[in-house]
């Protein structure tokens, strides 16, 4: 991202200064159909710096693609922990469902 300009900078602040009740929205239509909105599209969870020891032929692979390598890895590893954190989910309710099985099937006897 580009740093801001000093006038970019100051136009925020000006904003953020402003009320709510000041500022006029006559001309911006209100959004009705939120049909093709994308949820999540702008967070950036806070970035925090690590250092690891990884294989030479993993960083190889990583930065063939040039710049972003880092990005691709955070990518890579954000997609694991999703796949591996659903599947626990998922474990867990298979699990708690076979012992509610087990626990009605005792009751009944």
């Amino acid at each position: 991202m580009k740093k801001l300009t000093r006038a970019q900078k100051r136009d925020i602040r000006a904003i953020a200064a402003r009320r709510d009740e000041d500022i006029d929205f006559s001309d911006a239509p209100a959004v009705l159909d939120w049909s093709g909105a994308e949820m999540g599209k702008f967070y950036r969870p806070k970035k925090k710096p690590v250092t690891m020891r990884l294989d030479s032929d993993v960083i190889a692979w990583l930065k063939a693609d040039g710049r972003g390598y880092q990005t691709k890895a955070n990518w890579l590893l954000r997609n694991a922990m999703l796949h591996f954190t659903k599947e626990a989910s998922v474990s867990r309710r298979k699990a708690a469902a076979r012992r509610a099985k087990l626990r009605g099937g005792r009751e009944h006897e």
